[in-house]
């Protein structure tokens, strides 16, 4: 009998003490579940960034852009009385690994907003995800015009908005670049089979090309991971361009450009925003990225206020390391969310989309944007030139 009364109390108290764990979680989860509303939480906020492979730089970036905005934010008071907590998933340059660090950030870490990714394709992994939770996603990098606006419908994706001018604006402003500044008659287009952002930029680049009395020799093509490109050149050797365009990531452009100069191909090349990375020098070497040209959001050697102060606070808070692009983007995207909480009153999810789609004149590092209504961001480019392996300010472009 002693043995059975031991026994029944003993899972008397196992089932009292299952239950109060059972009750603890069911709060956490609550409290993590309206984005840290309840008195004492934090704001989280979820960053879907390429960390691991082949854009690795960009999300390293944005990461660190995005860290910089929210230090600035809690070292000022926080939002709403509450601390950003800003939950970093790596999706690997991969469009699935975003679509499942997305559901991850959703799920399990219940961030009321999402900024990322760094590129389009990775981005367009994580829009049916927000779309389906119902959960604002801010593009970093993201330029392809399909990431706000459904291809196929036309109808403007209701949950996704972008820091990042997009390619329509980008690949117009080189090939107005290579008319105007370059006086370039004739071009070959160097194409990224592989990526919707690289794809984009050729299309709107060609078309402005041609419409500005250009003439486009060849289209030719490579993919991600692709190394040797001497075939491809040689072709491009014979036409004899009077510029290149290379619309692609910096590990690719690198090597092709690379490659081209060895092979005693001297024209100009022209690329976009993808370009922007510390180890495109590293890869393709000074000495061949002279007379080399890129889009880009902002220009560090730019001396509006905005942009110095950005420059000078990222720099203390990285080593004296300056921000390129992508690191701009993190920042801003981050700034245009905290902003949309900031005017949304709470971080509701619905709330704050609709204060994001009403975005105006928000003066930030890459200039003062204003969300139009495809929810992408207008606000001016500029030309950067490499010089001894360096980005120097060329010209700047307005909508």
């Amino acid at each position: 009998m002693k043995k059975i009364g031991a026994i029944i109390l003993s899972t008397v108290l196992t089932a009292v003490l299952a239950s109060g764990c059972g009750n603890n979680n069911t709060e956490n989860s609550s409290s993590s579940a309206n984005g840290g509303n309840a008195a004492g939480g934090t704001i989280k906020i979820g960053a879907d960034l390429e960390l691991t492979g082949g854009q690795a730089s960009f999300g390293d970036s944005a990461s660190k852009g995005a860290k910089l905005a929210v230090q600035q934010i809690n070292e000022a008071g926080g939002i709403l009385g509450k601390q950003l907590e800003l939950v970093v998933a790596d999706n690997a340059s991969k469009s699935e690994e975003a679509t499942q660090a997305a559901q991850k950030l959703i799920t399990n870490d219940k961030v009321v907003t999402i900024i990322g990714a760094s590129t389009s394709t990775n981005t367009l992994g994580i829009v049916p995800v927000a779309t389906e939770k119902k959960i604002p996603l801010v593009a970093v990098g993201a330029t392809n015009p399909k990431v706000t606006v459904d291809e196929r419908s036309g109808d403007v994706n209701e949950w996704v908005f972008r820091a990042a001018f997009i390619d329509p604006f980008q690949g117009q402003v080189m090939a107005n670049f290579a008319t105007n500044n370059l006086s370039a008659k004739t071009a070959v287009i160097y194409t990224d089979t592989s990526s919707d952002y690289s794809k984009g930029l050729q299309k709107f680049f060609e078309e402005t090309f041609k419409a500005n009395g250009g003439e486009v020799l060849s289209q030719e093509s490579y993919q991600q991971k692709d190394s040797d490109f001497k075939a491809v050149l040689t072709r491009i050797k014979e036409a004899n361009p009077d510029v290149i365009y290379l619309p692609g990531y910096y590990e690719e452009v690198g090597k092709i450009v690379k490659q081209a100069r060895e092979m005693g191909i001297t024209v100009p090349f022209l690329g976009g925003d993808g370009w922007d990375s510390p180890q495109l020098a590293e890869i393709a070497g000074a000495a061949a990225l002279e007379n080399t040209y890129m889009s880009n959001h902002y220009s560090p050697e730019d001396t509006a206020t905005e942009v110095t102060s950005f420059v000078e606070a990222y720099k203390a808070a990285n080593g004296g390391a300056v921000p390129d692009g992508m690191a701009a983007l993190g920042y801003d995207a981050l700034k245009l969310v905290a902003d949309a909480i900031t005017r949304a009153g709470e971080a509701d999810p619905a709330k704050i989309k609709e204060a994001l789609a009403a975005t105006k004149d928000l003066q930030l590092a890459t200039g003062k944007i204003t969300l139009n209504e495809t929810h992408d961001p207008v606000k001016a480019a500029v030309v950067l030139k490499f010089v001894n392996g360096v980005q120097t300010f060329e010209a700047k472009v307005n909508p």
